[in-house]
């Protein structure tokens, strides 16, 4: 499913590469019917302020918004175990279903981050494109909740994914949900993260695995060289 890289590859971190597909990238979303076209407008006006102006620009905004905090984390389990044992688990349980599908990963990459989960998606069956969907709907809501109350084009993205999915979210529960959060990405709560201790969550078990745990801000684009080279594909 095109859509699905090409999602994809606008969530994770803005390239120079990328930057030189960015007429491919519309086409693709233009020709994507999987969504309305309404939400084919927001795609391409994504696009278009990403790529559009100053790549280091964008890098920065991106940076600003994925990288700061833990509410706008782009690895899926940060959002379902946080910083628990069961973290590490899930982490190989889901490499075991990569490597099951023949889904190759590099040993630098995060096998959550959901940028890769995508790509992953994007090449199975479109029933099992909605299921994996519909199985991480209430994150892409949340996300998409955060970002709209940071006046976020990304928000776009998550949006998207739950349209592909079928899913419809209580957008004003979420709402109520987002304005009641504190704000995790301010110098103090920045300050918090780094004095606590390092994450480990069960990681003898998923290191003997050959899955690498994570610092607890880790880098949100760890997977992007892998995936651009995907994008030939």
């Amino acid at each position: 499913m095109n859509i699905l890289k090409v999602i994809s590859r606008l969530m994770d971190y803005p390239s120079a590469e990328l930057q030189g597909r960015a007429a491919e990238i519309e086409a693709v979303i233009h020709d994507a019917r999987e969504i309305s076209p309404a939400m084919r407008r927001r795609l391409v006006a994504l696009l278009r302020e990403i790529y559009g102006g100053d790549l280091m620009d964008a890098q920065e905004i991106y940076t600003g918004l994925f990288d700061r905090g833990r509410a706008l984390s782009l690895l899926l389990f940060e959002h379902v175990h946080g910083e628990s044992r069961d973290r590490g688990q899930a982490m190989v349980d889901l490499m075991n279903i990569y490597q099951r599908d023949g889904f190759t990963i590099n040993a630098r990459e995060l096998p959550d981050f959901i940028p890769l989960y995508l790509e992953y998606l994007a090449h199975r069956p479109a029933l099992e494109v909605r299921e994996g969907l519909v199985d991480i709907s209430h994150i892409l809501g949340l996300l998409s909740a955060r970002l709209q109350q940071r006046e976020s084009a990304y928000a776009c993205l998550f949006d998207a994914l739950l349209m592909i999915g079928g899913v419809e979210l209580n957008a004003g529960e979420l709402r109520e949900k987002v304005a009641a959060e504190k704000r995790d990405d301010t110098p103090e709560e920045l300050d918090k993260i780094w004095e606590e201790e390092a994450v480990t969550f069960g990681a003898g078990d998923a290191l003997a695995n050959g899955c690498a745990a994570s610092p607890q801000v880790p880098p949100q684009r760890s997977a992007n060289d892998a995936v651009a080279v995907r994008w030939a594909n």
